[in-house]
């Protein structure tokens, strides 16, 4: 049976829970997840969280530009995130490497062949490769966009099943709901243009990217013949639930 592929974005916000320390738990959660399902499918995570992960333990001293501090954080906390992860998957019988993207490679034919052959090597292997951006030398996630672009470029380069983009709302909710008690999410789309026109422009407290960027990265996606999924990544077993249609969340049709 061929496997499907799933590349899984999660951002600094659903690391976190939406608190100032990355949460080992929610890490437990997707791990739990992807072991429940790796009959079925392989996965591929592009993590944010580097930032996050530093703060626990550093408060820099600096007289310089805020990006060169953030880089600097980055650099600190990427192996911490990565010590995280390691330990947390290893327990549940599964096996993580760690690979480091600029935008730029995406740019070479080269590189992106590179990327592409490694990958595969890594997941035929039951390896789940977990990638950021290379923060200390490319300030892209920290300025634009918490690694949605990066998501979508990736998702696209290996040909995956389905994008999952993990945030904090059940998906894109509808602009005339977005301030009600129960917001209401829109479920299915084709048409990204329809979308656009329905999202806010809020941010999440760690991440750099709203719905905008998640859109941006559908786009990419929805090129490549992907489809996306928006769904809540602070709810336990989000993945599952949705896989099994079980819970709210906005499908971006391939």
């Amino acid at each position: 049976m061929t496997k499907k592929r799933i590349l899984l974005k999660i951002g600094s916000n659903t690391l976190t829970k939406d608190t100032d320390h990355i949460s080992r738990g929610k890490i437990e959660d997707i791990g739990r997840q992807i072991a429940a399902l790796k009959e079925g499918y392989e996965f591929i995570i592009v993590s944010s969280g580097a930032i996050a992960a530093a703060k626990q333990f550093v408060k820099l001293e600096h007289n310089g530009e805020e990006i060169n501090v953030k880089q600097a954080l980055a650099s600190i906390g990427q192996p911490h995130l990565m010590r995280i992860f390691q330990e947390n998957f290893r327990e549940l019988g599964l096996f993580t490497s760690q690979c480091l993207l600029s935008y730029s490679d995406f740019e070479k034919e080269q590189s992106r062949v590179n990327i592409k052959n490694t990958i595969d090597v890594l997941v035929a292997n039951n390896f789940i490769p977990i990638i950021n951006e290379n923060d200390t030398v490319a300030t892209d996630e920290i300025k634009f966009g918490d690694n949605d672009k990066l998501a979508g470029l990736t998702a696209a380069l290996l040909s995956v099943d389905i994008l999952i983009i993990a945030t904090n709302t059940d998906g894109i909710y509808t602009k005339s709901s977005f301030d009600s008690i129960r917001p209401e999410t829109i479920r299915n789309v084709s048409l990204l243009s329809d979308l656009k026109k329905e999202i806010g422009s809020s941010k999440s407290s760690h991440g750099t990217g709203g719905m905008e960027s998640k859109i941006d990265a559908a786009t990419i996606a929805q090129k490549a013949g992907i489809e996306t999924w928006i769904a809540n990544g602070l709810k336990d077993n989000f993945i599952t639930d949705a896989i099994e249609n079980k819970s709210v969340f906005t499908k971006i049709k391939a």
